[in-house]
């Protein structure tokens, strides 16, 4: 498996990525930079549009001076499910959300999981009845049981731990594993998740079992999405803003788009239902 830049103009911090289908155009976007950009893939051309502020779709009842909303997507029927991020690092009450607009009336935001320092990782297996979330500080990513008619989760357990980082650690060291941000999962059930720090895009099983480690050209990958015509091509995106010269120097496509092309398709995204 390659990995090809998609563009070479870095974003400070590039996240969620999303394949529009109907489109076949690849979305993302630079939280700090407070933009949305826009790839055809086919032609080459990226469009951006900038923003007054950072991302956000709904009002959230957060100090905004500390936290913000992080990692978002929405399910199969069409909730929106959001993440937040304590950027303190203090307070551990980062929480994940759901915000249902079915209906045609007020959407309501819930409560689902929490708490966590800064959530990251969300996905679903095929049939929506798992639904999996991390904690990037804690190096942890989490799985529940999931009733989508009730939207209640249950059973919480750890799908995996990683390894702490260590003290010392400078970006020349192979050893640390990294930390889980992004995740997608494709049609057999894997779990695809964005190393932050560790330079790899791991997959796992279903039932846990680590199945590859894919080296990474970019030292801070954010967040994989399925995309293409056949979904078989995996879009990442990366981190440039707060990284040393030295590893901008040894990895120069850190926040960059990459991609690289897989055998197993990814599950398509879900859209949002008002």
């Amino acid at each position: 498996m390659t990995w090809q830049a998609l563009s070479t103009t870095p974003c400070e911090l590039g996240e969620s990525p999303f394949w529009h289908p109907h489109e076949q155009m690849l979305y993302w976007v630079d939280i700090p930079g407070k933009k949305i950009q826009r790839a055809n893939v086919y032609l080459g051309t990226i469009e951006t549009w900038d923003l007054p502020t950072e991302p956000r779709i709904a009002t959230m009842d957060y100090d905004p001076s500390r936290m913000r909303a992080n990692d978002g997507k929405c399910d199969a029927l069409g909730r929106f499910w959001i993440g937040t991020i304590d950027e303190s690092r203090s307070a551990h009450d980062a929480a994940l959300f759901c915000l249902d607009g079915r209906g045609g009336g007020t959407p309501t935001l819930s409560r689902k999981a929490g708490p966590a320092t800064t959530a990251n990782g969300l996905a679903w297996s095929p049939d929506g009845r798992t639904l999996y979330w991390a904690d990037t500080p804690a190096h942890v990513v989490w799985a529940w049981d999931v009733e989508p008619a009730t939207n209640t989760l249950s059973a919480q357990r750890t799908f995996h731990q990683f390894s702490p980082k260590p003290a010392d650690w400078q970006f020349e060291q192979t050893d640390y594993q990294g930390r889980p941000d992004g995740a997608a999962v494709d049609v057999e059930g894997n779990y695809w998740v964005a190393m932050f720090e560790g330079g790899r895009l791991c997959q796992f099983a279903a039932d846990g079992r680590l199945l590859a480690e894919v080296p990474t050209p970019v030292q801070c990958p954010t967040m994989p999405c399925f995309g293409g015509d056949d979904l078989c091509t995996i879009y990442l995106t990366s981190a440039h803003h707060n990284r040393s010269a030295a590893e901008l120097q040894a990895f120069p496509l850190s926040g960059c788009v990459i991609s690289m092309r897989v055998e197993v398709p990814g599950l398509p995204v879900n859209f949002y239902t008002d």
